[in-house]
């Protein structure tokens, strides 16, 4: 495992304290897999947690940004947020397939009792994190 430097934004963590206590338990364990999953990488040393659009978001420097979110049009959802311009969630959707629920191009969608399958989230997380490394290979590493 690398050292991991995490360079976070403070106001990051008022995003997900005033998440309403069912999801904030959910969007957090999102958080743990995104860091756990950077410090698992080779290569990467430092990730940055900050705010995009009022989201947190990770990014690394070899990597496309990833955000999540929860919000209360669809409370009974969150999710995690790929570059719509990258072909991650078109790989995502061609290697996993029903495994996830999809938003466009854009996301994995969560439902509150979903079981996430963590290992290929994880992949999911590592090409995101890894993008510019990976983009030419056909899926992406994974």
């Amino acid at each position: 495992m690398n050292e991991l430097q995490i360079k976070t934004n403070p106001e990051v963590e008022m995003v997900f304290n005033n998440y309403p206590d069912s999801i904030r338990n959910k969007v957090l364990s999102l958080r743990n897999l995104v860091i756990e999953t950077a410090s698992e990488i080779d290569g990467i040393t430092e990730l940055e947690e900050t705010l995009k659009w009022g989201e947190p978001s990770y990014l690394t420097k070899s990597g496309s940004t990833l955000r999540m979110d929860w919000k209360s049009k669809k409370p009974d959802q969150y999710a995690l947020y790929f570059k719509c311009t990258s072909r991650l969630v078109e790989t995502f959707k061609l290697i996993f397939k029903d495994n996830f629920t999809y938003e466009g191009n854009r996301a994995i969608v969560f439902r509150m009792q979903d079981k996430i399958p963590k290992a290929y989230l994880k992949q999911c997380i590592k090409a995101a994190l890894t993008y510019h490394k990976v983009k030419h290979l056909p899926t992406l590493g994974i």
